[in-house]
């Protein structure tokens, strides 16, 4: 697990206090554990009540400008006549932008869509999904370059309903895992919306998702007008209390969910599709894609793309990633209060599974069930990252090559005879190329010179003892910061890892805190 500062949850309402939130999502969770049925029904009624609520706005919106309408006609008064024509003015936008929210319609999940005559392995096993599951129809399958596999439910009318629903599959997710871990994701996903949890459990879950979804997309317009940011406001105080109890719901169902997953492949194949979704996807993310990018400073293009190296990387690295030691780092994770998943843990021993290494993958699921469509969409995928990437790489390796015929020329000249600017260029370039003893002695000549402060050489040097495990980094670090203020996310990035690998998360959370604010004074 990266570490990382707790990082606020803009689905309730961003500005909302965090702890409040968590303090509350814990609470219900015992509430939810020690008398359930009471729970499930408060929840219900709750998001009954943001119906209503919705409801009960538009329709006072309604009867008011009604009512305004029949008494202005009644009075027969020109004075009246112009009092209704200002109140129509303010509200008639209220009453749009309310009813607007009502069929305020979600883009549909970007990726590459697949038909039914490219992948008959893949749609003759979700037809026999859903006969078993009796669920609804999948009405797109989308490929994506994730690792993941999920159902995205786009309502057509708002929150009228009326869902299609999307298989989302990443391509990476199918050429690292077996067909039967991949069903297991998608058995999964589609039991939420088959409601082996029940109906109306299942609704609140899909409705979870569809208010959390608007809710974003209002208060990504805030600022447009005071409508919108009155709107926003009001909601963003009545999410932090729905998204804490259907949070706890959503949780409950996940369980469900994992229990509809076993039925469809069994425990093993479920358990081992888990285990190497949370090694194998760290993985990548930590060591291939970084792997990847390192050849833009030798290459002007890569040695192998991507896609199409992926399914023999997995295979070939699979003594890195599959290790007793990143397993247990897994299984140290905690469910927290912002994902609805539960972590490794809970889920294994939910399932009364225990913790083993997954076996190395022979047939993908991507072999197996997109059949000769793999090639094809491997090769799409590769085309399409590099048209997006090539400018940034190519930019790249052009800086790499100039760096480093300046630093050759710099590092042929005594650090004395250096004129200062040329001295701190010589730092800056030695902490991104050169090797840390090297680099090392260039900062602290630089340092110890007068002119200063130099912020940007004491956050790399800083840098570079936190990576000895020096604490001293820590200061240079700070000094960092408070000479130069566009350096405070970095700083706070940097003390916080270092600070979380080595001493604590509440240390970590601290230092975050002390450092943060320096930002705000400049915002």
């Amino acid at each position: 697990m990266r570490a990382r500062p707790k990082e606020k949850n803009t689905a309730i309402g961003g500005s909302v206090s965090q702890d409040r939130y968590e303090l509350l999502a814990k609470r219900l969770e015992v509430d939810a554990t020690v008398d359930p049925d009471p729970f499930r029904r408060k929840v219900i009624l709750i998001s009954g009540a943001a119906y209503a609520v919705m409801f009960g706005l538009l329709a006072a919106l309604a009867l008011l400008i009604f009512f305004g309408i029949s008494w202005s006609y009644s009075r027969h008064s020109t004075v009246n006549m112009i009092r209704l024509g200002l109140f129509a003015i303010v509200m008639a936008p209220v009453f749009f932008v309310v009813l607007r929210m009502f069929f305020m319609r979600l883009p549909p999940p970007e990726g590459r869509s697949l038909n039914r005559q490219e992948a008959p392995n893949l749609f003759a096993v979700l037809d026999k999904m859903r006969k078993r599951l009796k669920g609804p129809p999948i009405h797109h399958v989308v490929i994506d370059d994730e690792y993941n596999a999920a159902i995205f439910q786009r309502p057509r009318w708002g929150l009228f309903g009326g869902h299609t629903n999307y298989l989302i599959l990443g391509l990476p997710y199918m050429l690292s895992t077996t067909p039967k871990e991949m069903l297991a994701v998608v058995g999964h996903e589609y039991g939420h919306l088959c409601g082996n949890h029940g109906k109306v459990t299942a609704w609140v879950y899909r409705q979870r998702r569809t208010f959390g979804a608007l809710y974003n997309q209002i208060a990504d317009n805030a600022e447009t007008n005071w409508i919108n940011t009155g709107m926003a406001s009001m909601l963003a105080k009545f999410m932090l209390y729905y998204n804490a109890h259907t949070f706890v719901l959503s949780r409950q169902n996940e369980y469900e969910a994992d229990r509809t997953a076993t039925e469809l492949v069994g425990a093993s194949a479920n358990a081992s599709g888990l285990i190497r979704g949370a090694l194998l996807g760290r993985w990548i993310d930590q060591e291939f894609w970084p792997t990847l990018f390192k050849q833009a400073n030798t290459a002007a293009k890569p040695v192998f793309m991507p896609y199409t190296a992926m399914r023999t990387a997995f295979k070939a690295s699979y003594s890195q990633w599959a290790t007793k030691e990143r397993l247990s780092e897994a299984m140290s994770e905690r469910s927290g209060v912002h994902d609805t998943h539960p972590a490794l843990r809970d889920r294994l021993d939910a399932m009364e599974r225990e913790a083993a290494l997954p076996d190395v993958v022979e047939v993908t699921a991507a072999d197996a069930l997109l059949g000769t469509s793999a090639k094809t969409l491997i090769a799409e995928f590769d085309q399409a990252w590099w048209e997006k990437e090539k400018k940034d790489w190519n930019s790249h390796f052009q800086y790499v090559t100039r760096s480093k015929t300046r630093l050759n020329e710099l590092t042929g000249q005594a650090l004395s005879d250096l004129k200062l600017h040329d001295l701190q260029e010589l730092a800056m370039l030695s902490a991104e190329f050169a090797t840390p003893g090297s680099a090392k002695s260039v900062l602290e000549h630089l340092l110890r010179q007068p002119g200063g402060p130099f912020p940007k050489a004491a956050y790399r040097y800083g840098c570079l003892l936190l990576e000895e495990g020096n604490a001293g980094g820590l200061e240079h670090l700070r000094s960092a910061a408070d000479a130069d203020r566009s350096l405070t996310e970095s700083v706070s990035r940097a003390g916080y890892t270092y600070l979380y690998k080595n001493r604590s998360e509440e240390s970590a959370q601290q230092w975050w805190e002390e450092i943060m604010p320096a930002e705000a004074d400049v915002e």
